[in-house]
């Protein structure tokens, strides 16, 4: 179950409302924004424990729901997932499919909105961080919104230069931000050919960045799936300090 004593804030979008989940360091602010993009498998635990952990590096993060657009549902478990031979399908036929690029930049839009009108929020450009399909909205950030993302991290992302209108490195000539893109060893979703396109396409518009690949398996950073892996995770959020810390001065 998720934890009840996470009240989350809704934030109107274009296409209706986005349950969103706050995280603070201790104090009192004001501190610069994160946005955090989910990965495939939800709001659950392990996710807003993550956003968590991004809050202690010094972050008012937004954790925001992107599959509200099906409607609700239960908290998903990656390991029951994995077990039935039609669980992913079910997630991207019923929950990815709704939650495009084109519909998450939309609810950007929005997310940005709220964090300027939070007094706890630091005036200026913010940081986002994606997981799994949330490194490509993380990357579509930093290309949509070039004025207001100034850090732009992907961790175990997928289709982060794919062969379709809505992959990420065909916004590289609009970003501003610096990126930091790390893949997962041996994954479908970004193979050697793909990272070295988003190289290619990062390196000829001129955007800071840094792009490897790391020794663990895609979904490493959430302690709730079967390849998770401790050192990476925590390496992660060395980056994001590092990263988050040099853009946005938190």
């Amino acid at each position: 179950m998720v934890d009840e004593s996470v009240a989350p804030v809704v934030i109107p979008t274009r296409d209706g409302e986005c349950r969103s989940f706050v995280f603070t360091p201790e104090g009192t602010g004001p501190w610069p924004a994160v946005i955090v993009y989910m990965d495939a498998f939800g709001v659950r635990p392990s996710l807003l424990d993550l956003g968590r952990a991004v809050a202690g590096l010094g972050y008012y993060v937004l954790v925001p729901d992107v599959f509200y657009r099906s409607g609700p549902y239960a908290v998903m478990d990656p390991k029951q997932v994995f077990a039935s031979p039609d669980g992913f399908k079910v997630i991207k036929d019923e929950f990815m499919a709704r939650a495009d690029v084109a519909n998450v930049m939309s609810d950007t839009r929005a997310l940005l909105d709220f964090l300027a009108n939070q007094p706890q929020v630091k005036a200026g450009p913010v940081g986002t961080t994606g997981y799994c399909m949330g490194g490509r909205f993380s990357l579509a950030a930093a290309g949509t919104f070039p004025r207001r993302v100034a850090a732009a991290a992907s961790f175990h992302g997928g289709r982060l230069a794919a062969d379709d209108a809505q992959s990420p490195h065909l916004l590289a000539n609009a970003m501003k931000a610096r990126v930091f893109v790390a893949g997962a060893a041996d994954d479908k979703g970004f193979p050697d050919a793909m990272k070295a396109d988003l190289e290619k396409a990062l390196t000829d518009a001129g955007v800071e960045h840094t792009v490897e690949t790391w020794p663990a398996g895609h979904g490493w950073t959430f302690y709730d799936m079967p390849v998770y892996d401790k050192a990476c995770y925590e390496r992660h959020l060395r980056v994001l300090n590092d990263l988050f810390g040099r853009s946005l001065g938190g």
